[in-house]
């Protein structure tokens, strides 16, 4: 079914009509003018022999490609049908103050957000994206989404902030998933969880709890952990030791039948998407078919060259 993106456009009609209009009322005009012509033989001698209908011909292509062409500028367009591939694939990047810890260089957060660049860039371009940070509460700062440089701002953009919510950076990541459009495809996505922390939750509800909701909901969460055991930080100007919860971390990974890491390669994160699985919905788009109005419009107003010239030796 055909439909118009601009439908206002169409009021260009109106003015092809009143040409139209304009050109019965000028032949209906002549007849009656015609008839009051006294001398018939002399008025058979002044109008082309042969011509009768054909006159009109000409001008009725002319006034059906104007229409064509008029109507095109309202942008017809039609319903088609795209399939979008629904697996994704979150990164809950920690940005808690510990983060800021200098025994990964230059620091814990500037290592997770390269080591997620890199990982964006080695996953499959029709796979969704999305991104949740996490500190005292968990964000989602790019919901799944396929446009690359969207994920990239995002992560560009972390800010550190006090605590770490670990479980609730789980439980939302969980949430963005759910919010991928079914587009007619059954039940959810297939998706993974890309957790990178340096562990320690110190707000919100437990990893153990996070694990169990991931693990009943199918999607296995990878961790990678950042950091040592001789990690550091000044806050407030007192030194604080922030040790990595290794330990936490990597539980989370196999309560969900997920990965743990502890310093990963590009390379060696491809296990965490390499058996995900596809779910291929459809969206419905507007298709825009003004080129075939143009077409139309012009192969009629062609025709109406031809034919008057053909039969009248000038053009409409």
């Amino acid at each position: 079914m055909i439909r118009f993106l601009s439908p206002w456009w169409l009021l260009a009609v109106l003015p092809v009509l009143a040409l139209a209009g304009v050109y019965v009322w000028v032949q209906l005009h002549r007849r009656s003018y015609a008839m009051r012509f006294s001398n018939l033989e002399l008025l058979r001698t002044l109008t082309p022999r042969g011509i009768g209908w054909r006159r009109h011909a000409s001008a009725g292509a002319l006034v059906l490609s104007l229409l064509i062409l008029a109507t095109g500028m309202a942008r017809p367009s039609v319903d088609v049908r795209q399939p979008m591939e629904r697996a994704t694939v979150i990164l809950a990047i920690d940005v808690s103050l510990s983060m800021q810890a200098t025994d990964v260089q230059p620091n814990r957060l500037r290592a997770a957000q390269a080591a997620a660049k890199e990982f964006v860039k080695e996953l499959p371009d029709n796979f969704n994206i999305g991104v949740v940070s996490f500190a005292k509460s968990a964000n989602v700062v790019a919901s799944p989404t396929k446009d690359r440089d969207q994920v990239y701002s995002a992560i560009n953009g972390l800010q550190l902030a006090e605590s770490t919510a670990t479980g609730e950076a789980v439980f939302t990541s969980l949430q963005a998933i759910a919010s991928v459009p079914a587009d007619g495809a059954q039940g959810a996505p297939p998706a993974r969880i890309v957790l990178l922390s340096d562990g320690y939750r110190t707000y919100g509800r437990t990893i153990e709890d996070a694990g169990k909701a991931s693990a009943a909901a199918n999607v296995p969460v990878s961790t990678i952990a950042f950091g040592t055991d001789s990690g550091r930080v000044t806050i407030g100007g007192q030194t604080t030791p922030v040790p990595v919860d290794k330990v936490s971390l990597h539980k989370l990974a196999e309560m969900t039948k997920g990965h743990y890491y502890e310093a990963a390669s590009a390379g060696e994160l491809r296990q965490v998407y390499t058996d995900m699985g596809s779910s291929i919905g459809h969206r419905t788009v507007a298709q825009e078919i003004g080129q075939w109005f143009i077409g139309f419009g012009l192969v009629f107003a062609f025709a109406a060259a031809v034919m008057s010239l053909l039969w009248s030796s000038r053009m409409p």
